[in-house]
């Protein structure tokens, strides 16, 4: 009998809830199984999760095909309805241990999707690093309270919840102990954690914590909403040098009418503003950002203003999603900007990061950077740039190295 086989599909939480599964059906000793996590961002996304599910049916004929993830949590009955697919679970159920029990009985009902919304806590899952020994990742936080009005998200995902900082810690604390230099905090909108809990604590709050109480030699932070950084955050930026140089900005717009029309919580002076106090505070800093390219109503004058605020806000890492409209969101009943329109600002909105990443990499030469090795030949320096090695160094471990220049994708140690 086979191991089961997982594939996933969209964000760092699928991917790090999907090595928790990893766990959970070894444990239930599930096998001859296809397990897909699926995701709901886009139109694109799911019929990508309908199209390798008729993929992986045909790749794997006699396992039971297994769909999770937020596609499946948010329409259940459309995955149910096609042939290829056995068993439906939902977000909250593909974390509990007595649901890969059942499926390994037997006695799993088809469909187990329950009301995202009624969830109240979101429980921590010790993970070990995605099949490496380099950088582990710890859920903090699920969910999210927002409703911007192109995602579709917080209905696969429910309100946002929190794990308490004592359970974060002793992750943490446990996964140093087992060897990894690096531990990177997940979660849908990490802002919003400790709303939930006693004391409404700050994020900030939880990131000293974890510095003061663990050994961790490297703390990174995989996603943050810039409006809502709060001080304690900021001055961990300032203070703590094992709390690692590089945010990624969920920013999504430039212009102030497009992020009104999105429901954002911030302007792009807010952004801006951000990255200049964070870039005082930590002059290595580096920033990514997400950054939607034709959003309904853009005009190109708005436009420029998306494409203006990679130079003022000095992002280096651009993640650059063209809208497309997302059934049951807001934004879809919007007047759309043409398709081809919208493809052109994506591909110069690439063009800009591109640019970006070339200016950094320019400037690390002749630089010397700790940098974390996920594997013998590849690592990744404090700002998350890649750096090549042409003698093979320890996986896992953290080494100085000098920079001699860099191809347009890589650093390369000298």
């Amino acid at each position: 009998m086979k191991a089961p086989v997982f594939s996933n599909h969209g964000c760092r939480l699928n991917a790090y809830e999907t090595q928790a599964m990893r766990d959970l059906a070894s444990n239930a000793g599930i096998r001859d199984a296809v397990i897909i996590n699926t995701c709901a961002v886009t139109s694109e996304a799911v019929r990508k999760a309908r199209q390798d599910i008729r993929k992986l049916r045909r790749e794997n004929p006699s396992a039971r095909v297994i769909v999770t993830g937020c596609a499946a949590q948010i329409d259940p009955g459309s995955f149910a309805a096609m042939d290829e697919v056995d068993h439906v679970i939902g977000n909250t159920e593909k974390m509990q241990a007595s649901t890969w029990a059942a499926l390994g009985s037997g006695a799993s009902e088809p469909v187990q999707v329950n009301d995202i919304m009624s969830v109240q806590e979101t429980a921590g899952h010790l993970i070990d690093g995605f099949g490496t020994r380099s950088r582990a990742y710890v859920q903090v936080q699920n969910g999210c309270d927002h409703r911007c009005t192109f995602c579709i998200i917080p209905y696969g995902r429910g309100n946002s919840r929190s794990v308490p900082a004592g359970v974060v810690v002793d992750q943490i604390s446990r996964l140093v102990q087992s060897g990894f230099n690096e531990v990177v905090l997940t979660g849908v909108d990490m802002t919003s954690w400790g709303a939930d809990l006693p004391g409404t604590p700050p994020l900030g709050n939880l990131v000293r914590r974890i510095l003061r109480l663990t050994d961790v030699p490297r703390l990174r932070i995989s996603s943050i909403d810039s409006i809502e950084a709060d001080p304690e955050l900021m001055e961990a930026i300032a203070t703590e040098p094992r709390l690692m140089p590089h945010l990624h900005l969920s920013l999504q717009a430039g212009d102030d009418m497009i992020l009104k029309r999105m429901k954002r919580r911030h302007l792009r002076d807010d952004a801006i503003a951000f990255c200049t106090e964070a870039r005082r505070l930590r002059p290595d800093i580096t920033f990514g950002a997400d950054i939607i390219a034709g959003f309904p109503t853009e005009t190109e004058m708005m436009f420029e203003n998306s494409l203006r605020l990679v130079d003022e806000c000095d992002l280096t890492w651009l993640h650059v999603f063209p809208y497309s409209p997302r059934p049951g969101t807001p934004a879809a009943r919007m007047p759309q900007v043409d398709g081809r329109a919208i493809k052109d600002r994506a591909a110069r909105l690439r063009l800009a990061g591109a640019a970006a990443v070339a200016r950094h990499l320019d400037a690390q030469t002749g630089k010397t950077h700790d940098v974390l090795l996920e594997n013998p030949h590849m690592g990744r320096t404090s700002q998350f740039a890649e750096v090549r090695f042409d003698a093979p160094q320890p996986e896992g471990s953290v080494i100085p190295a000098r920079i001699s220049g860099h191809d347009g994708r890589q650093l390369i140690a000298a």
